[in-house]
């Protein structure tokens, strides 16, 4: 189910909980205790850098996969730690992550030590806005078992997931996989909270790994039978055919979808209904063309519907999609107005052009 572990950082005594929820998202991803370590240490570093710079915020732990898709890897978990803020902003993040720079009195090694020992880092900076900054510590594997035949796809997914007041369990979830020239993204969010709402998205998301060929439709109603003897859930599902450069989204509930391109931002409509409970008899599917800087967010109703894209999906390739989904939430949100439940955004974009080789 999906575990999340959300702490927020207000004062000094909240750094070390950031640690101690690094360890146990590690432990539960099953990393060796070298990797442990790095995990405590980013999640410290982050902690620590969201009181000296943004005067508190959250940092928010979840275990996800491969923002790349390859065969078989969903089998691997990541933890993935996100330290958001709505404080002032960085006007020159490239000066923040060289060691040495500081803006409050220190050694300035934080964000250089966290890019260097993380497997993926990124950050985004808005001034006037915050700041958030992402980093993924992945367990040691032989990457060179990868099928050399298999080419990666040129689109990378990422996306955030927090649970309604600090819940150990989102009733969200999300999943990307891959198989072959399609790449298919899920989300779903499980009717109410806690545990069983968690149940319920969770068996979506085991149906899309075991039948991943299947194409949208086909697979909300494979998931109508297995969500019976759950809550049900929203589940929309939209997967790239990466050949025809064609996306085909169909979904079912309340899950808003957003398909960018060029400038041009359009909805992609979901029915009416509810996945183990009612299925509409008709389901068609939305086809849509996807360009090299094309890019579909998929999010809960935890988010306003009336969601700002904000200036983190200006340059999609330059940004980790986590990092866009965890900035589209903060700027939805503040301080004074949290989620209002749980909420997932999953984002599928361009990789850039140097990982395309």
């Amino acid at each position: 189910m999906p575990r999340v572990w959300e702490v927020p950082v207000h004062d000094s005594t909240r750094v070390r909980d950031a640690r101690l929820a690094a360890r146990e998202a590690a432990r539960h991803a099953g990393l060796a205790d070298d990797r442990v370590a790095t995990a405590e240490l980013v999640a410290t570093e982050l902690a620590t850098n969201l009181l000296k710079h943004a005067g508190g915020g959250r940092v928010l732990l979840d275990l996800v996969g491969p923002s790349v898709p390859a065969h078989g890897d969903e089998r691997i978990l990541l933890v993935q730690i996100m330290a958001i803020d709505h404080g002032p902003g960085m006007p020159d993040t490239a000066a923040a992550l060289r060691d040495g720079f500081s803006t409050a009195a220190t050694l300035g090694a934080g964000l250089g030590t966290c890019r260097r020992i993380a497997d993926d880092f990124a950050l985004h900076s808005t001034p006037g806005r915050g700041t958030t900054v992402m980093a993924r510590i992945a367990p040691h594997r032989d990457r060179d078992t990868a099928d050399p035949h298999s080419e990666p796809p040129p689109v990378r997914a990422g996306g955030v997931n927090m649970p309604l007041a600090g819940g150990e369990f989102s009733g969200d979830a999300w999943a990307c996989v891959r198989t072959a020239d399609h790449v298919t993204l899920l989300l779903a969010d499980g009717l109410g909270h806690g545990p069983q709402a968690a149940r319920a998205s969770s068996a979506a998301v085991a149906v899309l790994r075991s039948v991943p060929h299947l194409p949208p439709a086909d697979l909300l109603r494979r998931m109508h039978t297995v969500l019976r003897d759950t809550r049900g859930a929203a589940v929309a599902v939209a997967q790239l055919d990466v050949a025809a450069a064609k996306l085909h989204f169909a979904g079912v509930g309340n899950i808003g979808a957003r398909l960018r391109d060029g400038d041009h931002w359009q909805g992609l409509v979901s029915f009416p209904g509810i996945v183990g409970a009612h299925l509409p008899a008709r389901l068609p599917q939305h086809q849509e063309r996807w360009t090299h800087d094309s890019l579909l967010v998929l999010h809960s109703d935890g988010l306003p519907s009336r969601w700002s894209p904000g200036p983190a999906v200006e340059t999609p390739s330059s940004l980790d999609p986590a990092v866009i989904a965890a900035s589209i939430v903060r700027d939805a949100s503040s301080p004074a107005r949290p989620v209002r439940d749980d909420t997932a955004v999953a984002v599928l974009g361009p990789r850039p052009p140097d990982r395309l080789s």
